[in-house]
């Protein structure tokens, strides 16, 4: 129970401090026309940005798992990497190369590529689960291959969707460095600014941000859901001839260009273009890069340990208060990071004075950010872990200790590592978060990118998130192949994965 207070504290923090302001303040600024007009700003780009990846995201799902490609999985690994970029250097890169796009268009499009795979892995699990034997059906009765998506694949894959759609509009609503970079201003880039001015401003316009992500996680859990259980009865049929996998691939490369090569080209050119006296020191890069790894490092550990009892107390001893306890816990993936910071330093500056600015700030801010993504990753794993074998080890006279050493770390292992990892690259990336509670005098990779990003001292800049993107794209591609490891439906050794994908749907 201290573990979730912990976790949910920031948003009560955040409308004691609203509350405190007055409720005339608040109104003056909750409803002045700057206000409408930024939530308006939100709230469509947040339904583009839906939009984009639900269709980008469920298109790249469905050839990779229907079409007959060549190194399929190779594909996987490469389209799953524009997660791992981090969306303030997709930003920086697209607005250096074209910087008179338009702001609205810029903003969704580096939304979309950073987010179509939170739809891409969800419905690719959920394709591999699907009875494909019911497409064969529907092909049998003469149904051509729109008709068998509407009717049969669509509704087996819906709930994947919304899932992943979800996942990414929480992310469009909580992120500033991306529309900071390419000007296009939101509700979260106005409250990092009013925190530099008017911190009772900034609480104030938290409100309609965290109930806009309540909103959506209402609008999300409102739609019908339908499962479908795993088979391994038959082999998938593969559809599409040689013109169909070639417009797949034309497309993979055209994403993974926008998403991932334009990027580093862009960061390589700058990086050409510098001089010796422009390109920072070898020690203050190794110095942002430990902090970085540090930071992270703790961040994953914290997680991973606050989260073990919560998963386990609701998969083992699931009573009513148990699983309230759990689900209470993903109230922060509706809270943008920069809320959460915004209430820690309220906490810090007038009750824990020996907290603020210091990197225990930045630690605790990351894992009350990230603790729903360690814990699915660890429920799932526990969920998955049959009662049985710790019972036959305890029959045979071993104690707790022996059985968790010997018997359940070694069976939950690969999903802690992976937690760890997903956490660790997360935090890695994290940008806003980092700069409102990172001490003055520490330097973190992303911290150093955006202020010489600021500067305009691009050359600067770039080894930063070159550094970023070594950090963050090598463990994030691996663990969504990680993740990716579930059994084809007519695999004939088909045998249950280490994590349910839907898990990561943030639950419901």
């Amino acid at each position: 129970m201290a573990v979730v207070g912990c976790v949910v504290a920031p948003l009560v923090v955040v409308i004691i401090d609203a509350h405190s302001a007055g409720w005339h303040e608040v109104h003056a600024v909750l409803f002045r026309r700057r206000s409408y007009e930024l939530l308006t700003n939100t709230v469509e780009l947040t339904v583009l940005v839906g939009i984009g990846v639900a269709v980008v995201g469920t298109a790249t799902a469905w050839c990779l798992e229907r079409l007959a490609l060549r190194w399929a999985r190779a594909w996987t690994a490469v389209l799953i990497l524009p997660m791992a970029m981090p969306d303030f250097v997709v930003g920086f890169a697209w607005h250096a190369l074209w910087p008179t796009m338009q702001p609205l268009l810029a903003a969704t499009l580096i939304m979309t590529l950073s987010g179509y795979p939170l739809v891409l892995l969800p419905v690719s699990a959920a394709l591999r689960r699907a009875d494909p034997s019911l497409e064969d059906v529907a092909r049998g009765l003469g149904l051509g291959p729109i008709a068998v998506f509407v009717r049969v694949t669509f509704p087996a894959i819906r709930t994947a969707i919304g899932g992943g759609t979800l996942l990414a509009a929480l992310a469009v609503i909580s992120e500033y460095g991306a529309f900071e970079v390419v000007r296009f201003h939101t509700l979260t880039t106005e409250i990092f600014t009013e925190f530099s001015f008017d911190q009772r401003a900034a609480a104030a316009l938290s409100i309609p941000l965290v109930l806009l992500g309540f909103a959506f996680i209402a609008i999300d859990g409102a739609l019908p859901r339908r499962r479908t259980g795993f088979t391994a009865q038959t082999r998938t049929a593969r559809v599409g001839g040689p013109v169909g996998r070639r417009l797949a691939v034309t497309g993979f490369v055209a994403i993974v260009v926008a998403g991932v090569v334009l990027p580093v080209g862009v960061l390589v050119y700058w990086l050409q273009q510098a001089r010796h006296t422009t390109l920072p020191a070898v020690a203050d890069l190794s110095t942002a890069t430990w902090t970085t790894f540090g930071y992270s490092s703790a961040c994953g550990v914290a997680v991973l340990v606050l989260s073990a009892p919560v998963a386990y107390l609701a998969v083992r001893y699931p009573s009513r208060l148990n699983l309230l306890l759990h689900n209470v816990t993903f109230i922060t993936r509706a809270v943008p990071g920069v809320i959460i910071a915004v209430s820690l330093v309220y906490l810090s500056v007038n009750y824990l004075f020996g907290l603020y600015e210091t990197g225990w700030l930045v630690v605790a801010g990351y894992t009350i950010q990230f603790f729903p993504l360690g814990l699915v990753c660890v429920h799932a794993m526990v969920t998955s872990l049959p009662r049985q074998f710790g019972e036959v080890a305890r029959s045979l006279g071993r104690g707790p200790a022996y059985v968790f050493a010997r018997v359940t770390l070694p069976l939950i292992g690969p999903g802690l590592l992976a937690g760890f990892c997903l956490v660790f690259v997360t935090a890695a990336t994290e940008l806003t978060t980092t700069l409102m509670l990172a001490p003055a005098d520490s330097k973190t990779l992303a911290t150093q990118f955006w202020a010489f990003q600021s500067e305009s001292a691009y050359s600067a800049a770039a080894p930063y998130a070159l550094v970023i993107i070594a950090v963050a794209v090598v463990p994030g591609a691996m663990l969504g192949l990680w993740f990716d490891r579930r059994p084809r439906a007519g695999d004939d050794d088909a045998v249950p994965g280490p994590i349910d994908l839907p898990e990561l749907e943030v639950a419901r």
